[in-house]
């Protein structure tokens, strides 16, 4: 046993293995990279899956501005939530590329989105200045972070920026990202990309700008707001030249051009549109009738290009005619202190035949108030409306043109059934038995209430409804003299159905909508509706001619070229209007008092808002190209004894004498459908009739 102790204590002891410092550090290095890189792509793996796409870039249509334009191609708004126009690459001037690429990143063609390179410069750069003085941010990183990434600043959205710009510089080529780049980027102001800067800058579009304002414009992308020329020239002027300098440095520019840079004195200026007097409260009529067809982030964002009715001259021109109009009213009443802040007008010039709106005056300045008086407001239109009652019940066939009624004093039943209503004629007299065309030349309200009576309220409003006055109106005879509250435009779309020989067509102000490539949405489609049998809307035409030839609307005669309307006029003088029209034109004037008071006495819609609406139109005659009106079959002129109503047969006496009639300037012929009497003259004399030709 003790020998085989022995033989164990003799036997050979393993030493234990001692691991080096430098085998620890290498297991430990490649434990630590491993570790790291299992982390990195783990979180690579994990913001794959979180972001966001880029195809969507690869269709870029951004925010845009919408123009609106007049008939004649005048600018009349910009309408946008970010003032931008986006142009092509391929239009931008080289030196303005340039001068982005100097100041933001002058290895853009070099670098795959992220620029190492530049990372590494800016650190040095950074730690020895003591501070940040350079980024490190590519023009492919800006654009990752203006499109696709929130503004946060974190770690996470800085890995996740150089990833995403990693993968547009594999997708998209490097004028594709120039491109949105240019046109996407803030440069303060309120402007959005390179045109829109061009413009607010120095009222030039992009193409115009020489390098020094090229060098400007570069410089504001590190902090628009700080380095606005507009308001820290000073700062903004040592920026541009770090631009110039950055220009020269990478061999844009040859040192005689930066001199030349440097030295160029800088003239600021904003593109300002001019606009068009008065024409604000059409404007907003069309923006607001756009928002609803369209919606208003489309109208903001989308680019549509407006082409509207409005003639840019017809609408100085309304806006002359109403504030001569108005000033010749307060002078005629010095006394009346409170009328000249009080005293408001709205005017309404449609196209009869297309209803587009040439000219719109919707008040007298759209800065203290917005409210449209030519589409919005409501007001009595007094006389003005009578031609809607004679036209009811003429194309009921319970009056014509020469039909006798007796103007005398009625007494009716009143709306509360406790007394008694008596309407007056304006002057208080009685003309005792007249015709029709008589009493409408005159304005004769008893008339007026009796053919109410004749055809019925309800069928007055039937008719007014038809015709386009979609507004409640009385449900009492007071109809007949104009009580209920009307808008303008619906009174004008009224008046085109005797012009339309019985249709009446719907006011419009767009005559074209195209989207931001061209491409035409839509375009002005006349819409035209039947309210009247053609032979009664040309005898209410033809009688309202008389108005202006005889009547209440003597003044309108001045236009120079047959025309037709009528006067309006409320109690107390509150509401003066004239509704008028030519062959090509139906225009509407009210005047009246925002406190509602008087005008003035005897401030009549034939002293008052005919003298406007006949200035207006005579600054329209060169511009109209229809003088004469059609004609529908079933209509012929024939001899009327006014004093009988009594058709006259023809002689050759007195049709010398109706022929004389006719040719005179200031009178018609006698009008009247045709008649057996007249259907069996013979040929020559059935004639009479296109002889005539309304007098002219």
């Amino acid at each position: 046993m003790a020998k085989k102790s022995k033989k164990n204590k003799t036997r050979r002891k393993k030493s234990p293995r001692i691991w080096g410092a430098q085998s620890i550090l290498i297991i430990l290095f490649t434990s630590c990279l491993l570790v790291t890189a299992s982390t990195m792509a783990l979180m690579t793996a994990y913001l794959m899956l979180d972001l966001p796409s880029i195809m969507q870039l690869k269709k870029y249509s951004p925010p845009m501005v919408t123009e609106v334009y007049s008939s004649d191609g005048k600018v009349l708004a910009y309408w946008y939530r970010e003032k931008r126009w986006p142009i092509p690459i391929r239009k931008i001037p080289k030196r303005l590329i340039h001068a982005f690429l100097a100041a933001e990143d002058s290895r853009f063609y070099e670098h795959r989105g992220i620029d190492f390179i530049g990372v590494l410069r800016a650190v040095v750069k950074n730690v020895e200045a003591g501070g940040i003085v350079q980024g490190a941010s590519t023009i492919t990183q800006q654009v990752t972070r203006s499109l696709l990434l929130t503004p946060e600043r974190s770690w996470m959205r800085k890995i996740k920026e150089a990833i995403l710009a990693w993968q547009i510089d594999g997708t998209l080529s490097k004028n594709e990202i120039l491109n949105i780049y240019l046109n996407q980027i803030y440069l303060g102001a309120g402007a959005y990309g390179v045109e829109a800067a061009a413009r607010t800058y120095f009222a030039k579009h992009v193409q115009q700008l020489n390098v020094a304002e090229c060098a400007m414009i570069a410089g504001l992308t590190q902090a628009p707001t700080k380095y606005n020329p507009l308001r820290h020239y000073k700062r903004a002027r040592r920026r541009q030249e770090y631009v110039l300098r950055r220009m020269f440095e990478e061999g844009y520019i040859s040192d005689k051009q930066l001199s030349r840079a440097l030295s160029y004195k800088l003239r600021f200026g904003t593109e300002r549109l001019r606009p068009v007097p008065g024409a604000e409260y059409f404007i907003q009529e069309v923006k607001k009738d756009l928002i609803g067809r369209y919606g208003q982030k489309r109208l903001l964002e989308d680019g549509f290009r407006i082409y509207t009715t409005l003639e840019t001259k017809w609408q100085k021109n309304a806006l002359s005619c109403v504030k001569n109009g108005l000033e010749k009213i307060v002078a005629r009443h010095k006394r009346d202190r409170a009328l000249k802040q009080n005293i408001q007008s709205a005017m309404l010039a449609m196209d009869a035949q297309t209803g587009a709106i040439k000219a719109m005056i919707g008040g007298t300045d759209f800065t203290k108030s917005q409210f449209n008086l030519a589409t919005q407001g409501r007001m009595q239109p007094g006389s003005s409306f009578k031609p809607v009652v004679y036209s009811t019940a003429m194309a009921k066939g319970l009056i014509q043109p020469n039909t006798m009624i007796v103007d005398e004093p009625i007494s009716l039943q009143g709306t509360d059934n406790k007394k008694m209503w008596e309407p007056r004629n304006f002057d208080k007299s009685y003309m005792g038995p007249i015709t029709v065309r008589t009493a409408l030349t005159f304005s004769r309200n008893i008339i007026s209430v009796k053919i109410a009576r004749m055809v019925g309220v309800k069928a007055i409003i039937q008719q007014a409804q038809r015709m386009g006055i979609t507004v409640p109106l009385a449900q009492n005879l007071s109809i007949a003299l104009g009580s209920s509250a009307v808008p303008l435009i619906q009174m004008v779309q009224a008046y085109s159905t005797f012009v339309n020989l019985g249709r009446t067509v719907e006011p419009q102000m767009i005559e074209q909508v195209t989207d931001r490539n061209g491409r035409i949405i839509e375009m002005l489609d006349p819409e035209l509706h039947r309210a009247l049998d053609p032979i009664t809307a040309f005898q209410m035409a033809y009688l309202l001619m008389g108005v202006v030839q005889d009547g209440t609307g003597r003044r309108a005669r001045a236009v120079g070229i047959p025309v037709g309307g009528k006067t309006g006029t409320t109690n107390n003088y509150k509401d003066a209007w004239f509704m008028g029209f030519s062959p090509e034109v139906v225009t509407g004037v009210w005047i009246g008092r925002k406190d509602r008071k008087s005008l003035g006495r005897l401030e009549t819609g034939g002293r008052a808002a005919c003298p406007v609406w006949t200035d207006f139109m005579k600054s329209t005659v060169k511009d109209l190209t229809k003088k004469t009106y059609d004609i529908p079959d079933g209509i012929a002129f024939v001899p009327v004894d006014r004093q009988t109503g009594e058709i006259v047969t023809p002689t050759k006496e007195n049709l010398k004498h109706v022929v004389w009639e006719a040719l005179r300037k200031d009178r018609l012929p006698p009008l009247h459908p045709e008649t057996s009497v007249w259907r069996n003259m013979p040929g020559w004399l059935r004639g009479i009739g296109s002889f005539f030709n309304l007098g002219n």
